[in-house]
């Protein structure tokens, strides 16, 4: 069905962009020569009593951008890595020349970037920058629970007149394609172990099942909960009272806001300007506060990212050929090399192997950010994992996602860090099998075989599979859900029958799973990689290195074509978001690829708004 899905998207795509496919290619490829070759930006001066703006109007993500758009486009950056901001702030909090931070602008999250776990190491970046003695300002027009919950670390928060938080509380909406596939005649059949392990459902059912919705509600309730808990002492309120404003205004507008403790003070963006323009000693003055972007100071103060950050919280310089690698697993796990934004079985191992065998590589911190996917590729990566294990430190440090085939790279390593956020477990396996029989005869197409073996045409799309077909793939299925239960045990060092019993399928919070023994500790990747130092006994005598540090020159060319169309060119209307979130969709049934046709994957791409 993967092929099916493949041919057929690829060939309506090669009809409409060939002709001018060409052009775009080549104009593109000259772009980029150019921008590498242009030489270095100016390296912007800071000023004494200068502001670090924080220009939310990005996509954070875990893993490092392959390409610097922002020096290829100027202006601010469309991707920002997590380490890059609180290399920053943790930077900035020392330098006598920033004054404090301005938070403006709104998230825009895409992938599996600006996750709540990436967020919440990012607002304890800015607490500490507040406790260093310096003001933290944020401005909001139209801020959404993920600004805020940022933005509520602040000092002073201001909201524009017209401006609105839109602070609901969570939601999550899966999309079905049952009644499509019914519609169209395409057929579907499943085989899964758990309760709980319901990806399958949008291809079978219309809406949730009772299971889903259970522990769909249960983790939208502790993510909540985290999101409040953490968010009501920068307040000066209680997680109860804050709920019911959530729950009295839904969208708060500013009187309400400021009723309500959510907010400072109501202002224009002028009125905000000029006291930071009297804050930095230019008052009255045409021309702009003493400022500096977070991107670019980034740049300037690099060598931090190379360097430990002492627990005293004084600063180090990076000696010795020692290295702590940072490897970071983004995205759905597949098998082969993988596209761009998917763990390649294959080439992720393959690095894997690469620091494993480099003896200056003293530990490595996995860092996991990844609903699962094929089942196979995620024993490859494991596998990698274990052999690591006994001759290095290796910890895990989970983002926003770490489940199914995510938690299944984890379970080995030697300490496993989460956020109270992220969305973990999901220890269940599922098999899918489509078939167009239906769809064909509504256009006089048949199909008909000649075969060897009894099971020499189970794999066909052409017809259902029939019931002792159906119990070929259950058992595979079976057999890997019994491995998948072993080595969670064994990593984990977990009773079998306990493993059983929280397994399921079910997804579950990072709070819960420390409850219950899948996690370690609560922290994020600061914590994982001073836990590394310390299990590698290097104290402050290494670097950081990070993996993957650039994409193939096509990968790369690619994007940036993508990157370079104007912002107010890109679709925003609600037709392209609706094609948007289908295609995102699609995407995510070309990236079925296990040999095995089994899985160990999170429910189709659970998005929380």
């Amino acid at each position: 069905m993967k092929n099916f899905f493949t041919s057929m998207l690829g060939a309506l795509a090669a009809l409409l962009i060939f002709s001018a496919g060409c052009v775009l290619l080549c104009v593109g490829f000259m772009l980029v020569l150019a921008a590498l070759g242009g030489g270095d930006k100016a390296t912007p001066t800071i000023e004494r009593g200068s502001y670090l703006v924080f220009d939310l109007s990005t996509n954070i993500t875990d893993a490092p951008p392959p390409i610097d758009f922002g020096a290829l486009r100027g202006g601010r950056d469309d991707t920002l890595q997590l380490r890059t901001v609180t290399r920053a702030l943790h930077a900035a909090a020392k330098d006598n020349r920033i004054a404090g931070v301005f938070i403006t602008g709104g998230l825009t999250p895409s992938g599996y970037g600006s996750g709540y776990a990436a967020l919440k190491e990012i607002r304890a970046a800015l607490l500490d920058f507040k406790a260093a003695g310096k003001p933290v300002n944020a401005y909001l027009t139209y801020a959404s629970t993920k600004d805020y919950y940022l933005a509520s670390a602040a000092s002073e928060v201001a909201l524009d007149p017209y401006g609105l938080i839109a602070m609901p509380g969570l939601a999550s909406e899966p999309m079905f394609f049952a009644g499509a596939f019914e519609k169209y005649g395409i057929g579907v059949q499943v085989t899964r172990v758990g309760k709980y392990k319901s990806a399958v459902e949008p291809f079978t059912r219309k809406d949730m099942s009772p299971e889903a919705r259970t522990e769909l509600q249960k983790l939208l309730d502790d993510i909540w909960a985290g999101v409040l808990a953490d968010v009501a002492p920068s307040r000066g309120l209680t997680p109860a009272k804050m709920q019911a404003v959530v729950d009295r205004e839904g969208l708060i507008r500013p009187e309400a806001a400021k009723a309500g403790k959510f907010i400072d003070r109501i202002a224009y963006r002028d009125e905000i300007y000029d006291d930071l323009k009297a804050k930095t000693g230019r008052a009255g003055s045409k021309e702009a506060f003493k400022q500096v972007l977070l991107s670019d100071y980034a740049k300037l103060v690099k060598d931090i990212a190379d360097a430990p950050l002492p627990k005293n919280g004084g600063s180090a310089k990076p000696t010795g050929r020692s290295r702590i690698a940072i490897v970071y697993a983004e995205g759905e796990i597949v098998d082969g090399d993988g596209d761009t934004g998917e763990i390649g079985a294959t080439k992720f191992s393959r690095e894997l192997r690469k620091l494993r065998q480099d003896d200056d590589v003293k530990a490595i911190v996995l860092r996991v950010n990844s609903p699962g996917g094929s089942a196979s590729a995620a024993e490859t990566i494991q596998r990698e994992i274990r052999l690591i294990k006994k001759v290095k430190p290796i910890v895990v440090s989970m983002g926003a996602y770490a489940a199914s085939g995510g938690y299944w790279i984890a379970a080995y390593s030697d300490r496993i860090f989460a956020e109270p956020t992220t969305i973990t477990g999901s220890i269940g396996v599922f098999g899918v099998q489509f078939d167009v029989k239906k769809l064909a005869n509504e256009f006089g197409l048949t199909f008909d075989s000649v075969k060897t073996g009894k099971f020499a045409d189970a794999i066909t799309i052409s017809r259902p599979k029939t019931d002792e077909e159906l119990a070929v793939f259950q058992r595979m299925v079976d057999w890997i859900y019994g491995e998948f239960i072993t080595k969670v045990a064994e990593g984990r060092k977990l009773p079998r029958e306990k493993v059983e019993e929280i397994a399921q399928g079910r997804v579950w919070s990072g709070v819960e799973a420390k409850q219950l023994g899948l996690v370690d500790e609560l922290g994020g990747l600061d914590k994982a990689i001073a836990f590394a130092a310390e299990r590698a006994k290097l104290g402050t005598n290494y670097r950081l290195i990070e993996y993957p540090r650039q994409k193939e020159l096509i990968e790369a060319l690619q994007e940036f074509l993508s990157k370079a169309v104007p912002d107010n060119a890109r679709a925003t209307s609600i037709a392209a978001k609706v094609a948007q979130r289908i295609d995102s969709e699609l995407k995510l049934l070309r990236s079925f690829n296990d040999p095995q046709g089994v899985y160990a994957r999170l429910p189709m791409n659970l998005g929380i708004h």
